[in-house]
């Protein structure tokens, strides 16, 4: 895979006929599947023109005045997704839109990947909600715009929440103006942080060849802090004026819906305190009455077990889930978690708002990744995640029970971020015990 990073380079990859959206598996009508390889965003050809076209249809009946004002009346007490969801819903006409957001809000967790039996059911609920012809050319598929229709709901739900959640991150001041600050989060925190393309043919961007059939990937969140363009690219700074952020893509593939998201997440914005929320008591980890420190260093060592068997890699990304992992891949996110994690405690401990994270996370596969795993490599992620770890014993071993469980800040307790750390074995799983047949233990 090659990962374009300049913002001149993802934007001549984004306008190259030569680079498509990464086509999708087809399957049965009424399935996610099905809704993936039907709808524009990832079509190409005529395919993508006509369905493009379904979706310009909806959003020219939709006023973005009008969609930001039903927002920012909402009720402050809902979920963003299910409010930006309901009012698109509601503005096209569609019954039940409640039902329908909370039907979109199953559908959108496979709609990059993955099987769940419920998304499916969902789906096929929304299709006969959403496949009225009445507004559309007499020869439109009702399938084609049902599904076109409902992958709008989905983008809502997903990027404009998304955008929602970066932006009251971002600032707790509600000082400067929300149109200001959703730009700037555009830019300095996009909720879609990488695009992938795949080559159809041979190309060149930026000097660099690429051959067909090569993956790509369009790293938005670095594009969109080129230092050659943004001057102080890491500060946020909602004054600030430059050129457009990629995060809503670029000609001839620019997001048709950008000036109804962003009104659907004005409206949002302007009708509740800008401020950061804290998570959901139901999303917070488990604990038990271990040691949290042991939690951790636990991890670790079951990850490191499992790295002395990573010198047989056969060089092949292991699949998981909707992702592909690697060794270098897992050590990585292992210390990328541990790290995000210890600078959010030490903020708290320190009365500091954290600083959000900018990794790439699994979705990119970096050619440092897919290196072959030697012992050397293997000398590395010891001395590094072990360290890692250490860090976090001794900073949990001098908190106090108070600390512990009742914790400065916003966010999970330091107990609870112990144990969510302690899931970031799953990296290492990923790739698995790779220790040949003919020496394991019979037993």
């Amino acid at each position: 895979m090659i990962t374009f990073h300049r913002y001149a380079d993802v934007t001549a990859a984004l306008a190259d006929p030569a680079l498509v959206p990464t086509p999708a598996e087809p399957g049965p009508p009424g399935t996610m599947a099905w809704l993936r390889s039907t709808v524009a965003r990832f079509s190409t050809g005529e395919a993508h023109a006509r369905r493009r076209a379904l979706v310009e249809a909806d959003l020219a009946r939709l006023d973005p005045t009008t969609l930001r004002a039903a927002t920012t009346n909402a009720d402050a007490r809902l979920d963003p997704r299910h409010v930006v969801v309901r009012a698109l819903a509601q503005a096209l006409g569609l019954s039940d839109p409640d039902a329908v957001a909370e039907a979109v809000a199953l559908a959108a967790t496979t709609y990059f990947g993955g099987d769940d039996p419920a998304a499916d059911a969902a789906v096929a609920w929304l299709v006969p909600r959403t496949a009225n012809t009445a507004s559309e050319a007499a020869d439109a598929d009702p399938l084609e715009v049902a599904a076109n229709r409902i992958g709008l709901l989905i983008q809502a739900c997903d990027a404009t929440a998304g955008l929602i959640a970066h932006t009251r991150r971002a600032d707790g001041t509600g000082q400067d103006s929300v149109d200001g600050l959703l730009r700037e989060t555009l830019r300095h925190d996009p909720p879609v942080r990488v695009m992938r393309r795949v080559a159809v043919a041979a190309t060149r961007i930026g000097g660099v060849e690429v051959a067909a059939g090569e993956l790509v990937a369009l790293d938005i969140a670095a594009a969109n802090r080129d230092p050659e363009l943004f001057t102080a690219p890491d500060l946020f700074d909602p004054s600030r004026s430059g050129p457009e952020p990629l995060t809503f893509g670029a000609e001839p593939r620019v997001c048709p819906g950008r000036a109804h998201a962003l009104a659907l997440a004005a409206g949002v914005l302007a009708g509740t305190p800008v401020t950061v929320e804290p998570e959901p008591a139901e999303d917070a980890p488990g604990t038990d009455d271990r040691d949290p420190a042991e939690v951790v260093t636990g991890m670790v060592g079951r990850v490191l077990d499992l790295a002395a068997t990573w010198v047989h890699w056969d060089g092949r990304p292991r699949p998981v889930d909707d992702r592909v992992y690697t060794p270098h891949k897992a050590v990585r996110r292992v210390a990328d978690h541990l790290v995000d994690h210890l600078a959010e405690l030490e903020a708290r401990l320190a009365g500091e708002e954290t600083i959000p994270d900018h990794w790439h996370a699994s979705m990119v596969t970096t050619a440092a990744d897919t290196a072959p795993f030697t012992r050397i490599d293997l000398d590395e992620a010891r001395s590094r995640l072990t360290r890692l770890a250490r860090i976090w014993a001794n900073r949990l071993g001098a908190l106090t029970p108070e600390q512990l469980d009742h914790s400065p800040g916003r966010g999970w307790t330091f107990r609870q971020l112990a144990f969510h750390v302690s899931g970031s074995d799953y990296y290492a799983e990923a790739v698995g015990d790779l220790t040949p047949p003919t020496r394991r233990d019979p037993s």
